[in-house]
């Protein structure tokens, strides 16, 4: 398993209950196939730039892990296909 860190911006209009059910199941589907690490709730913080001319503000979440390719796409489809994220990436960590 290899190690890595996503990061990911939830819509700031959400509900607390709302965006920790999203993080579960971010965590959940790292779970599937590795170890979750350490999730930072970084909060709301505004945007260095507008996102679809509606946001300039998000809550921002850092999760490093461990896991096999298949998380990969797995968290991958979970973030194109739910439009309360509206921004993510996943990054390799060095050694």
């Amino acid at each position: 398993m290899r190690a890595y860190e996503t990061v990911f911006v939830l819509q700031p209009e959400l509900e607390k209950e709302v965006t920790d059910s999203w993080i579960e199941k971010v965590k959940g589907a790292i779970a599937a196939a590795g170890e979750v690490g350490t999730v930072d709730e970084w909060g709301k913080r505004k945007l260095a730039y507008e996102i679809d001319k509606k946001y300039t503000e998000g809550y921002y979440v850092v999760i490093e892990f461990k896991a096999e390719q298949s998380v990969l796409d797995s968290l991958d489809y979970l973030f194109k296909m739910n439009e309360e994220f509206i921004r993510s990436i996943i990054v390799k960590k060095e050694k």
